[in-house]
């Protein structure tokens, strides 16, 4: 084992390192506002809001908006003076010994670039610093409870290579300056996710994406460069302008060029990326366990939910063979009700009082992950109402808007889960395990309706004179009411393991 090299410079690694570096440079920027300084600015700023937005995604504190804002404040008024820099740069390249045009647009961006230096030192003022340094103390602490290079980033991942996927093809159809811009910020937001998340994929991936991302940036510049040269009426001639034009042109095209030889085809890398990211069945447990984790951020015990979340399916699964719906409703109805009984306490966030309506509320103004339906998330968010407090009544806003089938299963499984709910009333998990018994069905008589014969429910750890007991007494109504018939709680009897018989063995005569 090699020793350490302490001299080592520190990994460019990190939320707190990047708000760290944001500070230093904005003094170095300070200093001339050079072209170099400018720009590494702009890339800790955009490096600490691009892991904002990720972050956002599972941990909704407002503080990530909070700095968000004021990065994207700072680097916003600092972009007019990074343009006019980069300009300089692709007119000094086409430039050539005694080109009249060069000569303007050199003299027209130095006009420019000296206002735009001003307005920077106005921005680097008004950027309060001092709260961006308590942001970089409470903000990154918050990063370690979501590990990188997890299902969850995949799943971020996934979403923004789909989102990009489709800019993608919108470019290659109409080919305009405004599709491929969308396509470069489309490929930065996905590139983004895989540097600042994914370790493991940028290895991989990073020289490819960052290759991309020059290309597509050259582009943008290419028209930038155009327009601004048409603003600043640079051409003195037709033919100065024909001359101009052709070598933008013939640049541009170069670039996109190299840029759909990596991305159309066979060897086009979406599909070797995509392969690498969730599939399938596994994109609805990655968004599943991307609401958990957020749920994780809001309600102060997940403990109870993960039970209660047990609890309930249990309960369902006992109950669904006979509500004669077909398998695919019946797994449709267990992902609302496993959503509902994770997320049903995330109102609690913002106080014990109505901590069911909250619920409703922040589920219904929830972005939806990828896998999970906008119709599920908000059907999930109605049982989640109405697992405590009233009974749920048709006038409700809740229920009001539902068609009469989906209002049907949203009662009945909201029913599930008020009754879920009240059998970990302690937040204790004493009651480890349910099953659902149906006499009706081992009932030889028809001369007892249906109707009549009550479902036993049996609880391990259940007891009839216990706390539980009572809450669950009161909370079992609604289910009585969408099933129909009587329900009885009775405890669940397990049946011990018998000890092994001990070996007998013969005496020994020494």
């Amino acid at each position: 084992m090699q020793p350490a090299n302490t001299n080592r410079a520190p990994r460019k690694f990190g939320l707190a390192f990047w708000m760290e570096r944001v500070l230093e440079e904005c003094d170095r920027a300070s200093v001339n506002f050079a072209a170099d300084p400018v720009h590494d600015l702009r890339v800790g700023l955009r490096r600490c809001r691009s892991m904002a937005d990720g972050l956002r995604a599972v941990d909704p504190d407002p503080a990530w908006k909070q700095m968000k804002k004021a990065g994207k404040a700072l680097f916003s008024r600092l972009g007019e003076l990074r343009d006019v820099q980069v300009m300089e740069e692709w007119v000094r390249k086409f430039d050539s010994p005694g080109d009249p045009v060069a000569a303007r647009l050199l003299e027209f961006l130095s006009a420019r670039e000296t206002h735009c230096k001003e307005e920077a030192a106005f921005a680097l003022q008004e950027f309060d610093r001092k709260q961006w340094r308590r942001w970089s103390k409470t903000l990154p602490r918050r990063t370690a409870r979501v590990r990188l290079g997890s299902l969850i980033f995949k799943h971020l991942a996934l979403e923004r290579l789909q989102e990009a996927h489709e800019l993608h093809r919108i470019a290659m159809r109409n080919r305009s300056q405004v599709a491929f811009h969308q396509l470069r910020i489309g490929i930065k937001r996905f590139r983004y996710i895989v540097e600042n998340f994914l370790p493991a994929q940028h290895e991989a991936w990073g020289d490819d994406l960052k290759k991309l991302q020059d290309l597509l940036g050259e582009v943008h510049d290419l028209d930038v460069l155009w327009t601004m040269a048409q603003q600043a009426s640079a051409f003195p001639t037709a033919e100065d302008r024909s001359r101009w034009h052709g070598r933008i042109i013939e640049a541009r095209a170069e670039r996109v060029t190299n840029y759909r030889l990596m991305m159309q085809g066979p060897g086009a890398l979406w599909k070797p990326w995509q392969a690498h990211l969730p599939q399938g069945d596994q994109i609805q447990s990655a968004a599943i366990l991307r609401l958990k984790a957020w749920a994780g951020f809001l309600d102060p015990d997940m403990r109870h939910a993960n039970h209660v979340a047990r609890l309930a399916l249990q309960l369902h699964d006992g109950l669904a063979p006979r509500n004669g719906h077909d398998p695919a409703q019946r797994a449709h109805d267990r992902e609302i009700l496993r959503l509902a009984a994770l997320l049903h306490d995330v109102g609690r966030c913002k106080g014990e009082k109505n901590h069911h309506k909250q619920t409703f509320r922040m589920l219904r103004k929830l972005q939806p992950p990828l896998g999970v339906s906008a119709q599920t998330l908000h059907m999930a968010g109605v049982v989640a109402r109405y697992h405590r407090g009233a009974l749920p009544r048709s006038a409700h806003a809740a229920l009001r808007e539902l068609p009469a089938a989906e209002k049907r299963d949203a009662l009945r499984l909201a029913g599930v889960l008020r009754l879920a709910n009240a059998l970990d009333a302690q937040r204790d998990s004493s009651i480890r395990r349910l099953r659902v018994e149906d006499p009706s069905r081992t009932n030889g008589t028809r001369a007892i309706p249906r109707s009549d014969i009550a479902l036993v429910i049996r609880a391990e750890g259940y007891k009839s004179n216990s706390v539980i007991a009572g809450s669950a007494a009161a909370e079992r109504h609604l289910l009585e009411v969408v099933n129909r018939r009587p329900i009885l709680l009775r405890p669940l009897q397990v049946a011990r393991r018998a000890r092994p018989p001990m070996a007998r063995t013969k005496a020994v005569l020494v």
